[in-house]
């Protein structure tokens, strides 16, 4: 049995503000928190030969970074940043449902732009720098560091795709809804060049003429 929409925890409420003067975040811990557990992650993954030659122990390390990043951007940062929350529950019968909410209305045009850029520039680019990660040990044969790039491509990129699904919806695949942007894209643009209005703007004067027939 599906959840219904009487039964969805309401979210986004509890904080209505449109953000700080001269565009200052909203939620500057939430935001360094964001930012701040997957970046250590990071570097600790380049840094931690440095430190320790034990391999247990910086596996322990960033496992424990790339947890607390996890939860916080599950729970936490994609709820306050930009309004969008996954997640997921068992039914009665069993049956393990998926759910993907974002914000509606009013409380939705009050998401933060600097948050929001900031939310997904730091969700997106992390799984790239693992991915970069993950060449490097493979090509250079680093098993034990796979295992630990690994992990972390599947908290980021779990984060990451719920909270695609989250943006654009969940009755259509990622797939669909990829190419019914590019479609709509493309047809603008054909529309928007064929309404240009026909007085064209004046000519550089520094350009050189043209020849007419």
């Amino acid at each position: 049995m599906a959840l219904i929409a009487d039964d969805t925890i309401a979210f986004g409420e509890e904080d209505l503000r449109a953000g700080g003067p001269n565009g200052a975040l909203t939620h500057p811990y939430v935001t360094l928190f964001h930012v701040g557990f997957r970046t250590a992650a990071i570097v600790a993954y380049m840094l931690c030969g440095w430190f320790s030659d034990s391999f247990i122990t910086s596996f322990v390390t960033i496992v424990l970074l790339l947890s607390m990043d996890f939860w916080t951007v599950k729970n936490i940062t994609g709820r306050l940043m930009v309004g969008l929350r996954w997640w997921n529950y068992v039914d009665d019968d069993g049956k393990s449902h998926w759910v993907y909410e974002s914000r509606k209305g009013l409380i939705q045009g009050r998401i933060n732009e600097r948050e929001s850029k900031i939310f997904w520039t730091a969700l997106i680019l992390s799984p790239l720098v693992w991915g970069l990660f993950f060449l490097i040990a493979l090509f250079g044969l680093k098993l034990k560091w796979m295992l630990v790039v690994l992990i972390s491509l599947t908290l980021n990129g779990a984060n990451l795709h719920g909270y695609i699904r989250c943006k654009v919806g969940n009755k259509d695949s990622l797939g669909t809804v990829t190419s019914d942007f590019l479609k709509k894209q493309v047809m603008q643009n054909a529309i928007n060049i064929v309404t240009r209005p026909s007085n064209a703007p004046p000519a550089n004067p520094l350009s050189p003429p043209t020849n007419t027939v």
